[in-house]
């Protein structure tokens, strides 16, 4: 085991030295002297419990290990700030996206509208529209839904569209 004096003169001794390389893995002086120093206290933990061969070899190893995770959760940290500042572009985007005043009370007086105009088609033709258009049903089903053949369906899904067009001056 390493006693006190002799992991004081290593850690003076070679300080420098391992601040350098770790430096030079992170590329960021500051960074590498924490790296530096939680290498020292790792060291001197296991040294109390220990017999450690090659003291220096098992300080470069543990410098090295600390600058790759060091690194990993760098890049981990910039890839989870990219997803939040990609999510938070999204939500500023949907917030900005919104109807203005003036387009939802136009979206509002065409609803007001159609919905006039639906009242004034025959029932059956209401019925074809509303089923074809907001029940989503093929013209087959419609016609199957109101006892009528393919074409009286297709008919009166077409008559009620042109008059609801008309109704809101679209061609």
């Amino acid at each position: 085991m390493i006693r006190t004096t002799g992991f004081a003169a290593l850690y003076a001794d070679h300080r420098g030295e391992l601040v350098g390389y770790a430096g030079r893995m992170l590329g960021d002086v500051g960074r590498a002297e924490e790296v530096v120093q939680e290498a020292f206290i790792r060291f001197a933990a296991s040294a109390d419990s220990t017999v450690i061969e090659e003291p220096l070899a098992y300080l470069y190893r543990t410098v090295r290990n600390l600058c790759l995770d060091s690194k990993r959760g760098i890049a981990r940290d910039r890839r989870r700030d990219l997803l939040l500042a990609d999510a938070l572009s999204d939500l500023e985007g949907l917030r900005d996206a919104g109807p203005t005043p003036e387009a939802s009370a136009v979206s509002r007086q065409e609803l007001r509208r159609l919905q006039e105009a639906m009242t004034e088609l025959p029932e059956r033709m209401r019925r074809a529209l509303e089923l074809h258009r907001f029940a989503e049903l093929t013209v087959k089903q419609v016609a199957q839904e109101l006892d009528v053949s393919v074409g009286t369906a297709h008919g009166l899904i077409s008559q009620a569209l042109e008059h609801c067009r008309q109704k809101l001056d679209r061609r």
